[in-house]
Parts: C-alpha cells; structure tokens; sequence
C-alpha cells in the first residue's frame, strides 16, 4: 500500500474558507479505475509553526497513485485551486 502525504501552508492572504473549498473539491474527486482513501483537514492550530493544511491518501500500489497523479480533474484543482492560495507544497509518497 502507498500513502500519498501532502502538507501546505497558506499565502498570507488566502483565507481558510478557501483552503476548505479546495479541500473539499480534493475529497470530492473520484478518478476512474482507481480506489483510495483520503482525509483532509486544516490544522488545529495547536502547536505555533505549524503548516495550515494537510491531506492523507492510501492506494492500493504505485500503479494508482500514478493514475490518481495524473488524473486530469486532479491536477485542475491543484492547478485552480490549491497553487493560488498556497505559498508551499510538499508531498512524500511512502510505503505502508
């Protein structure tokens, strides 16, 4: 199994109601032929420093995530959504 982390922080000027919005659009996303587990979530705020956001995802293999990857209504909302309102990205991809 392969799980997909992804941790983002907030341009100064993005709200959190738009961190949601692209969240929910991630969480809504079915890509064809694929299955998978997500959890998104803002952070809680409990800890200063702390990035603003951060999503999980689970597949089956390599073969998944890469069609999840390159699915094209998901790299729209990374494109559309998250890039906008994001000064940093990362992501790690590791077995489980």
């Amino acid at each position: 199994m392969i799980r997909n982390v992804v941790v983002g922080v907030l341009r100064d000027e993005a709200t959190p109601d738009e961190a949601r919005t692209a969240l929910a659009a991630l969480a809504a996303l079915r890509v064809e032929g694929v299955s998978y587990e997500m959890h998104t979530g803002l952070d809680l705020g409990l800890r200063e420093g702390n990035a603003s956001y951060a999503i999980t995802a689970d597949f089956a293999d390599e073969e998944a995530y890469r069609v999840y990857d390159a699915d094209e209504e998901h790299n729209r909302i990374r494109r559309e959504l998250f890039a906008p309102i994001s000064a940093s990205i990362h992501r790690i991809q590791f077995r489980i």
